[in-house]
């Protein structure tokens, strides 16, 4: 075979080689990481990450003697999101106690994620979760209706300012942990006629309170 005959035979070699990575990652039903990472991805552009394990509704009062009652919300009026006002609260006949009064601020409201299931009640929603590396996954096909388990990690890049403030990271250890590097979580994909979905997602970051909430 001549040189010629060599650089054709190449030149083929490697168009045909660019085609099937470009028919591979317009599959979106294949079995592949790139895949898998969309799937991920898409389902946390709709489920943001947010504050409190359990949606909340404002206005709510704490008593100023427990402070880990108050030291969350206190976080909070220092970022704008509440507004605080004291008050006297009757115990009994002849005995009161001093509480605070935490509301939504303006900024707060525009900051605010209502929950839908329960009127009056919401949560705030401090960014996305982004796949950073897929781990593994077990054997899957690319036939509608297989599903595969992914092991990965996350970060959230697009994090409010109030979520990364000092104050509040340290109101809020969980959230500070999930911010803090990138986290360990699991999905379970189920192949679809528009390829892959995600079916359930956790984080496996051991956060106990207070963070990680995935509104649904």
């Amino acid at each position: 075979m001549n040189m010629s005959s060599i650089r054709t035979t190449l030149r083929t070699a490697a168009l045909c080689g660019a085609a099937l990575a470009l028919a591979t990652g317009c599959n979106k039903k294949a079995d592949n990481t790139l895949n898998f990472t969309s799937a991920i991805n898409t389902y946390y552009s709709a489920h943001p990450a947010c504050l409190w394990s359990d949606p909340i509704k404002f206005p709510v009062q704490a008593d100023t003697s427990d402070n880990s009652k108050t030291s969350g919300y206190d976080a909070l009026v220092d970022q704008g999101l509440l507004v605080r006002t004291t008050a006297e609260k009757k115990k009994f006949i002849i005995a009161s106690k001093q509480v605070n009064n935490y509301d939504l601020s303006d900024k707060g409201r525009a900051a605010w994620t209502a929950d839908t299931t329960q009127p009056g009640y919401g949560n705030f929603c401090y960014g996305h979760r982004k796949v950073s590396s897929i781990d593994s996954s077990t054997p899957t096909t690319d036939n509608v209706g297989a599903t595969t388990q992914i092991a990965y990690h996350y970060n959230v890049p697009d994090a409010a300012g109030w979520a990364t403030a000092a104050e509040t990271q340290s109101a809020y250890p969980a959230l500070q942990t999930e911010l803090a590097a990138p986290q360990n979580a699991q999905a379970t994909l189920t192949n679809t006629s528009n390829g892959w979905q995600v079916s359930s997602a956790k984080s496996l970051n051991n956060t106990s309170t207070n963070a990680g909430k995935i509104v649904e």
